[in-house]
């Protein structure tokens, strides 16, 4: 009879347990002060500022949750494929670095529910396409494709381009100055990022695309378990959706370029 009550007491246990953890991270934050935040440079999602400060769209989302929490942001820059290891290792509290929702990434990270919109693109340099006339034109032997690692350009470039040859880039800082020197002949990479790119370099750099090769839509990571960080986190991202805030940020950093004398040459 003891032996049961024991093995009872276990299974419910186990069962409350998670939920206790769950709350700790929240409270982890709240005790602490502050909201550990992994971002990754990727322009206008976070970059250097010009006055040594980080900046963009991500640092923007990040600091109002913080705020809104009532702690201070504290941010932690990875490269982007070292970021969800930096979230599993509890370096960070979460990720916010526009990551597009894929079930790879979702077998490793609990995502948000979607708190951004974007998609796949290409910068082509003007000089190396300026014969190409389609799409299907790219994908020969003598065409070079460049992508950022472990990124949703990089999954694209690897399904869809068979003859061409990929260059997979550590840094989105590599991959640009690749695609200007005419290294690579395109850059598949999201459509803020390639649009920014050909308004940054007009005369070498072109967006051929009116619309995006495929859309996807990116949200908030967290380590898997953390279910009541995660409610906290989607409240939070109803919450700013329904009063605009969310949509008034995303249309600044992604339909305007008022904010480009700010990134840091």
């Amino acid at each position: 009879m003891r032996m049961r009550v024991i093995i009872c007491l276990a299974v419910v246990l186990s069962v409350l347990m998670p939920s206790y953890a769950l709350a700790d991270v929240i409270k982890s934050v709240l005790d602490r002060g502050t909201l550990r935040v992994g971002v990754s440079l990727f322009v206008p999602w976070t970059f250097n500022g010009a006055n040594d400060q980080l900046d963009g769209f991500d640092i923007a989302v990040a600091k109002q949750l913080a705020e809104d929490m009532g702690v201070e942001a504290e941010f932690k820059v990875y490269p982007l494929d070292a970021i969800l290891s930096g979230l599993e290792k509890e370096e960070i509290d979460v990720v916010a670095a526009g990551l597009a929702i894929t079930p790879e990434r979702a077998l490793r990270v609990n995502f948000s529910q979607p708190y951004m919109e974007s998609g796949i693109s290409l910068a082509a340099n003007k000089e190396a396409t300026e014969q190409i006339k389609s799409f299907e034109e790219l994908d020969v032997a003598a065409n070079k494709i460049g992508a950022v690692q472990d990124t949703l350009a990089m999954d694209f470039s690897k399904r869809f381009f068979k003859d061409a040859k990929l260059e997979v880039f550590s840094s989105v800082e590599d991959a640009e100055n690749a695609v200007v020197a005419g290294d690579v002949t395109v850059y598949v990479a999201s459509v803020p990022a390639v649009n920014f790119l050909a308004l940054e370099h007009p005369d070498v750099i072109d967006a051929p695309l009116n619309k995006p090769l495929i859309a996807s839509k990116a949200g908030l990571a967290v380590k898997k378990g953390e279910q009541e960080w995660l409610n906290f986190l989607n409240s939070w991202i109803v919450s700013r959706t329904a009063n605009k805030w969310l949509d008034t940020t995303y249309k600044y950093w992604f339909e305007t370029i008022d904010w480009a004398g700010d990134v840091k040459r």
